[in-house]
């Protein structure tokens, strides 16, 4: 007959070992995370647990602007957030700010993290100079950083985190080409237009959407007009203004411009309004977009845009978190996780990245991704000054 003591201390025994093997499997099951564990219900980083528990220190977070994109605001911060709080780490060592448009906000952002004691920056170049000048202050306080959704050319950051951009670029020409046919342009005349040239994903946008466009216009099917080449990428912008006098001076040089490429919706969406002003009508000048705007969706449903590229938020800011964790933890992430590289021009190196997967949407598939995602509310997309409840309905969308 066994004693109370050995009792106890093969309770103990069988205790610990529970213990470890919850652990283990806990572990284990972070070490199998990959690029496509993530999901809208952000139950992957709950996985992470363990790996937080490895590491110290803060994870900053810095975006870029509020201008270029209504993302930034409504979807990377509040998600970049929710990965964190989710993972386990305490508001205390969570730091999400917005360096506002300016360089010298974000430098300072960079500093005040590195002073807090951050251990692993997530950062979003408003450009590739202050990028590169974040990434070797860091390096110097032996803080790493992640390039979130902007490669920094030239820079030093660990890894790099984004959509898988040329497939972006790839899908708005596609969308672009179908569209030109759907809305019977008999005698395509397109104005190309480009994003920054100071933003690396501008470049990679144009590398996939001028590859699809390209043999359009060097077999003679369709025009190409304005300064804007294919295969080249000029000084464009970002700021919607900016882009819609730029189309102003090409539409009265070049008034024959029936179909116009554009890289994202909030470029896109000063151009429609100018087009609408001068009597086009909907479904018959094809324009693209980006980002899966209010506005830019409400245009696809009223026929002044042919779609949008949708890249679920959720999805990069979890594989962002999910890498400062390892990063933090001194852990090296597991292969399935950093799925791809992305080129740095300036440095002539492959960098490490994870590069999550864009979708298209139009009218036929809006209700299956960003209305079931969330990503914008019905009652408002249905309603001024976005669309209709009829366009929506037609779409399958309950407003």
């Amino acid at each position: 007959m066994l004693g109370a003591a050995t009792v106890a201390v093969t309770a103990m025994i069988a205790g610990m070992a529970c213990t470890v093997t919850t652990a283990t499997t806990a572990s284990a099951a972070a070490m199998g995370i990959t690029a496509t564990s993530f999901n809208r219900s952000f139950s992957a980083m709950k996985l992470l647990k363990p790996i937080v528990a490895k590491g110290t220190g803060a994870i900053g977070a810095i975006l870029p602007d509020t201008v270029t994109s209504t993302r930034y605001v409504e979807f990377d911060a509040p998600d970049l957030t929710t990965a964190m709080t989710d993972a386990g780490l305490t508001a205390s060592q969570i730091s999400v700010v917005n360096a506002h448009g300016s360089d010298a906000t974000e430098f300072s952002d960079a500093q005040a993290d590195v002073t807090n004691g951050d251990k692993v920056i997530i950062m979003d170049p408003l450009d590739a100079g202050v990028g590169a000048k974040i990434e070797s202050y860091a390096k110097a306080h032996s803080v790493a950083v992640i390039d979130y959704d902007r490669l920094t050319l030239g820079g030093s950051r660990t890894y790099y985190v984004s959509f898988n951009n040329e497939v972006v670029g790839t899908l708005i020409g596609n969308g672009f080409v179908s569209c030109v046919s759907a809305w019977k342009v008999a005698k395509p005349v397109v104005l190309v237009m480009h994003g920054a040239d100071t933003d690396n994903n501008a470049t990679l946008f144009a590398d996939g959407y001028d590859a699809v466009v390209g043999p359009y216009f060097s077999s003679g099917k369709w025009t190409l007009v304005g300064k804007f080449q294919p295969n080249e990428v000029p000084a464009g912008t970002w700021t919607p203004t900016t882009a819609l006098s730029e189309f102003e001076a090409e539409y009265t040089a070049h008034p024959t411009i029936n179909a116009v490429l554009t890289p994202n919706d909030e470029n896109a969406a000063p151009i429609e309004l100018y087009l609408k002003s001068k009597g086009i009508k909907p479904d018959t000048f094809p324009m693209t977009g980006q980002d899966a705007t209010l506005t830019g969706l409400g245009n696809v449903l009223t026929g002044y845009q042919c779609g949008t590229v949708y890249k679920p938020i959720y999805l990069e800011a979890q594989a962002a978190v999910a890498l400062a964790v390892y990063a933090r933890a001194g852990i090296t992430p597991p292969a399935a996780l950093v799925n791809g590289t992305t080129e740095d021009s300036v440095e002539h190196v492959a960098v490490k990245s994870v590069l999550e997967t864009p979708e298209w949407v139009t009218t036929k598939n809006m209700n299956s991704t960003v209305i079931a995602d969330n990503w914008v509310p019905a009652k408002s997309l249905c309603a001024a000054p976005y669309a209709t409840a009829a366009a929506c309905t037609a779409a399958g969308i309950t407003p």
